[in-house]
C-alpha cells in the first residue's frame, strides 16, 4: 500500500468513528487536493481547541476552496464538525475537511 492509500485508509477510519461512511473516490480527491502536507505530523491534523487553527480552517479551504463565505454557515459547519470528532484526540485534516466539504454541500469541487 503506498503512503496515500494508508493516509486514505486511516482517514476512512476515522470517518467511521464518527459515523460516516466515506465515499471513496471523494475522500481521494479531497486528500490529494491537500498536497504533500497530508503527509506532515503538524500539518495533517487539526486542533478544535485552536482558534488560529480554526481560522486558517475557514480561510485557507472554506472561503479559498470552497468558495463558502457566510459566516453563520461557515461556524454552524465548523462546530457541527468540531463536536462530531470530539473523541478524537488527532484529527486528520482529510477526513475533518471531508465531514466539512459533506456538511457544506460542496462535494461538486471535487469530482
Amino acid at each position: 500500500m503506498s503512503k496515500f492509500d494508508d493516509v486514505v485508509a486511516k482517514a476512512a477510519e476515522q470517518l467511521k468513528k464518527v459515523g460516516v461512511k466515506a465515499d471513496d473516490a471523494l475522500l481521494r480527491a479531497i486528500a490529494k487536493s491537500q498536497g504533500p502536507s497530508i503527509y506532515l505530523r503538524d500539518a495533517s491534523l487539526v486542533s478544535c481547541g485552536d482558534n488560529a487553527e480554526l481560522k486558517r480552517v475557514e480561510d485557507n479551504f472554506i472561503v479559498k476552496k470552497l468558495g463558502v463565505t457566510d459566516e453563520a454557515k461557515i461556524k454552524k459547519a465548523l462546530d457541527k464538525t468540531c463536536a462530531a470528532f470530539k473523541d478524537i484526540r488527532q484529527k486528520m485534516r482529510v477526513a475533518f475537511y471531508y465531514f466539512l466539504v459533506k456538511e457544506l454541500g460542496k462535494e461538486s469541487q471535487f469530482v
